[in-house]
């Protein structure tokens, strides 16, 4: 009797093609389940960093200048200034080092064609898409930046009261804080509490330093 020829009872093989193809169902929903959250990381390192860079740096100079000037005309302008130029510096700043990691990457994918002799270098769909976005990094990043750099531009746009106006900057930054934090987290599949809680005793520790340090020169006379 030839064993490569032996034929197993029918119940027995649907037994076995059911279990088979429970088995690639398995696996196909085990994949579906998993989601690779590291695509993410390019756009949510950008937006998150270019927000929470907006709120802290514009705030912390608003709140700086206004430990030495009390109108609220001399506050804006300093707001609107840190706004314009930090925008601008994250923009091209993220070009920068986004380009600079697309460049490795393009080479890298030139190395491996060579190695493999393949005298025409052509890159799949799958490769393109994992390659970073260079103007789409520096958009999102000015973009968010002024985003955050709006909140204590538009919260103390309104209050003319000097205590009354840095009183309410910071409970607005620190609100905004929580949420830029709150929000990070929940894309990037974090702990919650950790990473707001990080972004609030940062941006506690920048308010507190540049309001008082400028308040020590503001003193001297200098």
């Amino acid at each position: 009797m030839d064993p490569f020829n032996l034929k197993l009872p029918q119940n027995e093989t649907n037994e076995i093609l059911a279990a088979v193809n429970d088995d690639i169902e398995g696996q196909k929903m085990q994949e579906v389940d998993v989601y690779d959250y590291s695509k993410r990381a390019q756009w949510l390192r950008a937006a998150v960093l270019g927000a929470n860079d907006g709120l802290l740096s514009t705030s912390a100079l608003m709140i700086g200048i206004g430990a030495v000037r009390k109108d609220v005309k001399t506050m804006i302008l300093t707001g609107i200034a840190g706004l314009v130029a930090g925008a601008c510096s994250m923009a091209i700043g993220e070009f920068v080092s986004v380009y600079s990691q697309y460049d490795i990457e393009v080479a890298q994918f030139k190395r491996e064609n060579r190695a493999k002799n393949v005298e025409k270098i052509i890159m799949d769909e799958a490769k393109k898409e994992k390659l970073p976005n260079p103007f789409q990094a520096a958009a999102t990043s000015a973009f968010a930046f002024a985003i955050g750099a709006l909140v204590p531009l538009l919260v103390a746009a309104f209050i003319s009261d000097y205590q009354v106006r840095l009183g309410v900057v910071v409970v607005a930054v620190s609100v905004a804080l929580l949420g830029f934090g709150g929000v990070g987290a929940f894309l990037g599949k974090v702990p919650l509490a950790k990473s707001s809680l990080r972004m609030l005793i940062g941006g506690w520790l920048a308010m507190g330093i540049t309001f008082g340090l400028t308040k020590l020169v503001g003193s001297t006379g200098l």
